[in-house]
């Protein structure tokens, strides 16, 4: 099974990237449609935020997240969910208090960040294992709180797919491994694109596929222009890929995508193209250690 490529396919994301592609799904409803027809399309993870209806903003209401997951599990679906945690963590500076949380800011505990997860006890969820800038707020996970999302994240028979946006926070995940918070086989996602994080390049990757050697590895471009570009290195890399609108509302430079779907029927083309096997859930359950189905 060495040369089998996991999909994932991240439907939503939180940014308001629908007032640009009216394809960006909103009500969880449309979630649930939009994973599903991921997986018929080869996708066999589905990385799921939540979005508040009226709004199309981004939540993290429990309702919501218990919503999207009863209609996939209604359908009979073999999908793997992946729950996001990456909302609580946003800290944006008041302009008119120095050193105080300022409009824009998120700024959850880590019980809060992992409810839905604890309530719904997802296959995995995402856990993003360090700080960076994100423009112009700061994306903050505190060691301490990581820790903490970490063991109650284990404690609920949840795999966690640690987000790594730089070669710092690879090492940290490595910490938590060593320290037992992280059950092994560990899953990786490689994050590239994001400003002011590693960029989308061939060195940058090779930086950080080296730093998880022995280790499973995902690699996403949130914004290079050129994602199948990305994929297609991770894939000769030996990693797993990760598309969807969360990632780029295109299909190719310049052309909004019309679905999730759209996107993943693409990159399964053209890894086969390149002589690998895509995996199928019950296979991606195998290569990375999850139990359940």
């Amino acid at each position: 099974m060495s040369n089998k490529i996991i999909v994932t396919c991240a439907v939503t994301g939180s940014a308001e990237t629908f007032r640009t592609n009216p394809a960006v799904p909103i009500t969880p409803e449309q979630i649930a449609r939009a994973a599903l027809e991921a997986e018929s399309a080869g996708a066999s993870i589905a990385h799921i935020h939540v979005r508040d209806p009226e709004t199309g903003k981004a939540s993290g209401r429990l309702d919501l997240f218990q919503d999207v997951v009863e209609r996939i599990r209604a359908a009979d679906s073999k999908l793997i969910l992946e729950l996001s945690c990456g909302r609580g963590g946003t800290f944006a500076f008041d302009p008119a208090t120095p050193g105080r949380a300022g409009e824009g800011s998120t700024l959850f505990a880590a019980a809060d960040r992992v409810a839905h997860v604890e309530a719904l006890r997802p296959e995995l969820c995402s856990l993003d294992i360090g700080s960076l800038n994100f423009d112009k707020l700061v994306y903050m996970n505190a060691p301490s709180e990581l820790r903490e999302m970490a063991r109650r994240i284990r404690a609920a028979g949840t795999k966690p797919d640690l987000e790594v946006f730089d070669l710092g926070h690879i090492e940290f995940g490595k910490q938590l491994i060593q320290e037992g918070l992280i059950e092994t086989p560990a899953l990786f996602q490689i994050v590239l694109g994001v400003r002011w994080g590693a960029p989308a390049t061939c060195q940058a990757m090779l930086a950080m596929r080296d730093a998880l050697a022995g280790l499973h590895w995902s690699v996403s471009d949130m914004g290079s222009g050129q994602p199948h570009r990305t994929i297609t290195q991770g894939a000769l890399l030996g990693g797993s890929v990760r598309v969807g609108l969360e990632d780029s509302i295109y299909i190719e430079p310049g052309v909004l995508a019309s679905s999730n779907a759209q996107q993943v029927e693409q990159v399964v083309r053209q890894l086969r193209y390149l002589g690998f096997e895509v995996a199928s859930p019950h296979e991606a359950r195998d290569i990375l250690g999850l139990n359940r189905r």
